[in-house]
């Protein structure tokens, strides 16, 4: 999924994926992904191999420890001298709407409950963004919307899906506040509500929403140079 996006910015920015370039193009900005976690490459290594000022754009739905400690962590490492840092994705307006979207689709109706379903996080800067990002889709729907995770923190999706129908909700729809397929949103569909939205996944506002945190950052860096 993240190479999908990485291609859709790419188009959207005119850019080359990985720095490569058409033959008698004009030079374009290069997108490069990296990873902070598992895979590779990391930021460093990456930030190490581009010559020109920089742009990371993190891409996460809520702020905690990758976005406050291990970007910064990876861009000191690189040693490289021109690097601009962006807010993370979420909580943003776009991303509110594609959510709703999704739950229409998924069969949610005003009166249904909605319980919004994030990855979870220990650090509480990143549960203060889902806090606000929930606010923001109740906003949207008009209508109340629990918090739930499903990996880090409490309460869990499926506690909160059986605390609605023991309160009286005929119907329970889960909000999928994740980027992509895997296996937290496979835990979503076995939660017991009546229907899971998708995930927020390749939206066309999805990579606008990156490629203006990108062309935003990058005029600040010709600004101070």
């Amino acid at each position: 999924m993240i190479a999908a996006l990485a291609d859709a910015v790419a188009v959207e920015l005119g850019a080359t994926v990985s720095g490569a370039e058409s033959a008698g193009a004009a030079p374009n900005p290069a997108l490069r992904t990296a990873f902070v976690d598992v895979l590779g490459p990391s930021p460093s290594e990456v930030l190490r191999d581009l010559d020109g000022p920089a742009v990371v754009v993190p891409a996460f739905l809520a702020s905690g420890y990758h976005v406050y400690q291990d970007v910064p962590r990876e861009v000191a490492e690189s040693g490289h001298p021109s690097v601009a840092v962006t807010a993370a994705m979420g909580p943003d307006p776009a991303l509110t709407r594609i959510m709703a979207v999704r739950l229409r689709a998924a069969g949610w109706r005003p009166g249904d409950a909605v319980v919004f379903a994030a990855a979870g996080s220990s650090d509480a800067r990143a549960r203060r963004d889902v806090r606000r990002a929930a606010g923001m889709l109740a906003e949207q729907l008009g209508a109340p919307v629990r918090i739930a995770y499903v990996a880090t923190g409490t309460p869990r999706v499926p506690e909160v899906v059986t605390a609605l129908r023991d309160s009286g909700a005929e119907r329970v729809f889960i909000a999928s506040y994740l980027l992509a397929h895997g296996l937290f949103h496979q835990r979503l569909h076995v939660a017991g509500a009546d229907g899971v939205a998708e995930p927020i996944g390749v939206h066309p506002a999805v990579v606008r929403l990156i490629a203006d945190r990108y062309r935003t950052a990058a005029r600040d860096l010709v600004r101070v140079r």
